[in-house]
């Protein structure tokens, strides 16, 4: 696994550390944006730097420099003490000062040689606000999504889960980004064992630079040579709260506008958090739908090239026409027909997601109507198979997770060119290499098809079905929570078993 990698080599090993503060600044210097000067009050003068991009300028001359012309501030001790600024460090450890330079704080020295010296935060925040989620979008429920800056994205689950239980990790990854990584669970009700092995693999990475969750997912994950994610990245604070509630680990990356919930199974990538807040009736037919939506999606276009290359005599006489008429002007054989259109498919998702919103839009039905239909016109293609391929395709975006839709997009292409090698047996050898596949899968050790396996009963309440919330009494089994239950199913009886006088009683 990547986190087991030896240590990587220095970024330049011919370059020298600074040893001393007069160093550091020395070294610097060299950027325009780094500023070294002294300030002079009324009886303290002293050496102050910063990095103007990086800084709040304005806190700073509205609160730190109006201080040092005070009558009782002539040391460091008084600036330390008085000055009404929380996390103030005091320190002469010279990686502590660089690094504290690098992510927005001030530097005071008494003196330009002095090694002692004050930092002070002033880190200039910059981000969009909270937005509604653009990827998971939300029909009903909560409009909130998480940003780009981790310490918001912990105010938004923190504000869900307001118990001292909740509790945070902080982590530093990367030799030269010192990316900040935050992890969350529930005390109690987390499964430490859960904790301990994310908390391992991500003090054991020995990586350059972390810049989003996904790069992250892929360095610990069990399997990275799997097209199955093993982690559900989310943008909504409010999947991510439940999740936490449920026993699962949230992981946090500054920089990045989503979490990571683990461990998962692959039942979960296709259950939408909007099924939450309707009745358990639809919600357990759209998570039905959903997953009929992954088999057309996956096999439709390869049973077509299985029936026409080898068990024609399969088709019903009354389709059997229409496929023969259809297919008369076509030069080319199934498979190649096939895999053109799923290219053609291929390219028009990625070319409107690649361009701005409105461009891709059009791009995406213009071109899927146009290139559709003269193909057809010129006999390239016959119309069953084009109506089969666009079926396909929107039955894999019905997957509410985008990652997992890729994943689903991409598997089709083996049972394609299976069913052009040996037909439906090629099919069913592409299947069982696909399930045995899944049942070596684990995710943090926990098995990635559960309840199916291993069987467990009474987590299908929440998986394939959503049953009552008055039935969902305990935790999911897998996660081997700290407490199980969740609920007191006995006393939600016992309420529900009062009488109740109507009106006209």
């Amino acid at each position: 696994m990547f986190w087991k990698k030896k240590r990587l080599q220095e970024t330049d090993p011919n370059e020298k550390s600074p040893k001393t503060v007069k160093d550091l600044i020395a070294k610097l210097k060299d950027y325009p944006d780094f500023t070294h000067f002294e300030h002079r009050g009324k009886y303290l003068n002293c050496w102050i730097s910063f990095f103007q991009s990086l800084v709040n300028i304005e806190f700073v001359h509205r609160d730190v420099f109006p201080f040092l012309y005070r009558d009782d501030v002539r040391n460091l001790n008084d600036i330390q003490e008085r000055l009404p600024i929380e996390k103030i460090i005091r320190t002469r450890d010279i990686s502590v000062i660089q690094t504290k330079l690098l992510e927005g704080y001030i530097v005071i020295q008494i003196k330009k040689s002095q090694a002692e010296c004050l930092v002070v935060p002033s880190i200039r925040v910059k981000g969009r606000q909270v937005e509604p989620p653009e990827v998971e979008t939300s029909i009903i429920g909560p409009k909130e999504s998480f940003v780009e800056s981790v310490d918001t994205n912990i105010n938004l689950v923190r504000k869900r889960i307001p118990i001292p239980q909740l509790a945070m990790q902080e982590f530093r990854v990367g030799k030269v980004s010192n990316t900040r990584v935050s992890l969350l669970y529930l005390k109690g009700i987390a499964n430490m064992e859960n904790v301990n092995t994310v908390r391992q693999r991500i003090e054991d990475l020995e990586v350059t630079s972390l810049l989003d969750c996904n790069m992250l997912s892929q360095l610990i994950s069990d399997n990275n040579n799997s097209p199955f994610p093993q982690f559900i990245d989310t943008e909504r604070p409010d999947r991510t709260a439940a999740s936490i509630y449920e026993g699962k680990i949230a992981v946090f990356v500054d920089g990045s506008p989503s979490a990571l919930i683990l461990p998962t199974t692959i039942v979960e990538f296709f259950g939408a958090f909007d099924d939450y807040f309707l009745t358990w009736h639809l919600a357990s037919t759209y998570r039905l739908l959903r997953l009929f939506a992954v088999a057309i999606s996956v096999l439709a276009a390869s049973l077509y090239v299985a029936v026409l290359t080898y068990h024609y005599q399969l088709v019903p006489k009354d389709l059997l026409g229409t496929l023969i008429t259809s297919r008369s002007s076509v030069p080319f054989d199934p498979i190649m027909e096939a895999l053109v259109l799923e290219g053609m498919i291929e390219f028009l998702r990625e070319a409107g997601a690649r361009l701005p919103t409105k461009v891709g839009q059009t791009l995406g039905v213009t071109g899927g109507i146009v290139i559709g239909t003269a193909s057809v016109q010129a006999g390239l293609t016959s119309n069953v198979l084009l109506i089969i391929i666009a079926v396909s395709a929107l039955a894999a975006f019905t997957t509410p997770n985008y990652r997992m839709g890729t994943t689903i997009r991409f598997i089709r292409f083996p049972f394609i060119l299976s069913a052009e090698i040996l037909g439906l047996l090629g099919i069913i050898l592409c299947f069982t290499f696909l399930v045995c596949h899944l049942l070596k899968l684990t995710s943090l050790g926990r098995p990635y098809i559960e309840p199916v396996y291993p069987l467990r009963v009474t987590d299908w309440k929440d998986a394939y079905f959503r049953l009552p919330y008055n039935i969902q009494t305990t935790r999911p089994m897998f996660l081997r929570p700290g407490e199980a239950a969740r609920a007191n199913r006995k006393r939600n009886i016992e309420k529900r078993g009062k009488k109740w006088t109507d009106i006209d009683e």
